[in-house]
């Protein structure tokens, strides 16, 4: 502690006369003549205590905010809700809609412009959400009654052919090589291979292995709606198909199959008279296996 008090007013020239003798005689003394001589060229800038002051002032510390680790997860849920919320919207509108209806089951449901669709037993549509007003187009399998909201186009597409309507009432069946189409309220246009042609109400067609078959109608609706399957020059097997869907049973003939074409009703709602028609037509002997499976023989 004494060695740099003595150092220090050796560098502020107060050393009296026989302390700067003693100092002198010291062997570092030529180590401080050095440094000493060093340190007289640095310059120290002025201290403003006014600058530093208003320094201060005008630049308050701030803290910094910190974001508690519940709002850091809860600002992560709901990033995770948002884009969740993306993709149902994207799905929901975007993506291919598709409506079933099951064996033994129908459904209805309405397009994006209310337009009303009944599916029959074992029958799909598909169709897009986006864009619909200016591309109303569905593709069908199966069979179903329309009531399409009036004044724009509407187009149904079937894998043997179209159906384009303006505001009407309609029913369109493909069932393997046959294609149906009934109108009952409006005009529609069918297009059938080559073929155009346009239904009034009342008016139905089918076609079948390239043959037209041209009847009319007295309902205000389909018959299958009220639970009646209405066939016109049908053969035995398509007919069984159809109640099969209907019924959601399996149907097997052990016989020769009748050539026989079949036109008629039958229900849908009562599988025993279904059954017994089929059986009296073409003379056959309906046997219940189980609640599922019927077989039919030769009587």
């Amino acid at each position: 502690m004494e060695k740099n008090h003595i150092l220090a007013k050796w560098l502020n020239n107060e050393l009296t006369e026989d302390q700067l003798a003693e100092f002198n005689a010291n062997p570092d003394n030529e180590k401080y003549e050095q440094i000493k001589n060093y340190t007289a060229h640095l310059e120290v800038p002025l201290f403003n205590e006014e600058k530093v002051l208003e320094h201060v002032i005008n630049h308050k510390k701030t803290t910094p905010k910190v974001i508690p680790s519940y709002k850091k997860w809860l600002f992560k849920v709901a990033a995770v809700f948002v884009i969740g919320l993306g993709i149902v919207f994207m799905m929901q509108n975007f993506a291919l809609q598709t409506q079933y209806a099951l064996n033994g089951k129908k459904t209805t449901f309405l397009l994006p412009d209310n337009s009303k669709v009944v599916l029959n037993a074992g029958s799909e549509i598909k169709y897009k959400k986006w864009n619909w007003d200016n591309n109303r187009n569905l593709e069908l399998h199966g069979e179903a009654y329309f009531k399409v909201a009036k004044g724009k186009k509407f187009e149904v597409a079937t894998v043997l052919g179209k159906v384009a309507v303006l505001g009407t009432q309609f029913n369109v069946k493909v069932r393997k090589d046959r294609f149906d189409v009934t109108c009952f309220e409006g005009r529609v246009l069918v297009k059938y291979q080559e073929k155009e042609l346009i239904l009034t109400p009342g008016q139905s067609v089918a076609f079948k292995d390239g043959k037209q078959i041209n009847t009319t109608v007295a309902t205000a609706q389909p018959e299958w709606m009220e639970n009646t399957i209405a066939f016109n020059k049908e053969n035995l097997r398509n007919i069984l198909d159809e109640i099969e869907r209907q019924y959601n049973i399996s149907i097997e003939v052990k016989t020769k199959y009748s050539s026989a074409l079949f036109t008629g009703k039958i229900p849908i709602n009562n599988l025993d008279v279904a059954l017994q028609i089929i059986a009296t037509t073409y003379h056959l002997e309906p046997n219940k296996i189980t609640a599922n499976k019927i077989i039919f023989e030769g009587k």
